[in-house]
């Protein structure tokens, strides 16, 4: 194979990947959000439970699975109510202006709003002032959405 072809091949690839793995609005893995967690499970358990692939919604481009039906159509009902925060990327992240994918062990639930974190030591810094990076997140958000790189 020659240089450029290899080039145009691996262009390619690339490009099919970036369109698979990022389909919706939201922080998607193999074209499921959230990494396959439940999002009204946060909220109602107080921790990720993972969703069943037979019990989906799909909501703005993105497919969220569910544990039972009961969550599912609490979600179906008011999804805004439900859906992470940031895209489903790292909250913490967010805040210092770019886009960071999630560990679903590592959230929080703030006035009624789930937020993600990449990792525990992110969590315990996010965890540290809440409403400043909350703040900051908000305000950053329209920029860092339309930005196509993850720190994984």
């Amino acid at each position: 194979m020659t240089f450029k072809f290899k080039s145009v091949v691996a262009g390619i690839a690339l490009s099919l990947l970036s369109l698979t793995a990022h389909a919706g609005e939201f922080n998607e893995h193999d074209g499921i959000a959230i990494k396959g967690y439940d999002p009204v499970a946060f909220f109602k358990d107080n921790k990720p439970v993972r969703g069943n692939d037979d019990l989906r919604f799909d909501y703005k481009g993105s497919t969220f699975v569910f544990a039972s039906q009961e969550n599912r159509a609490a979600f179906a009902s008011d999804p805004e109510r439900y859906a992470p925060q940031y895209g489903g990327y790292c909250a913490f992240g967010t805040a210092r202006g770019y886009k960071a994918d999630i560990d679903p062990s590592t959230f929080t639930v703030v006035d009624g709003r789930l937020y993600l974190n990449y990792n525990a030591q992110v969590q315990h810094e996010w965890n540290a002032d809440r409403a400043r990076f909350i703040h900051q997140a908000d305000e950053r958000w329209p920029a860092v959405v339309k930005t196509k790189k993850v720190f994984r």
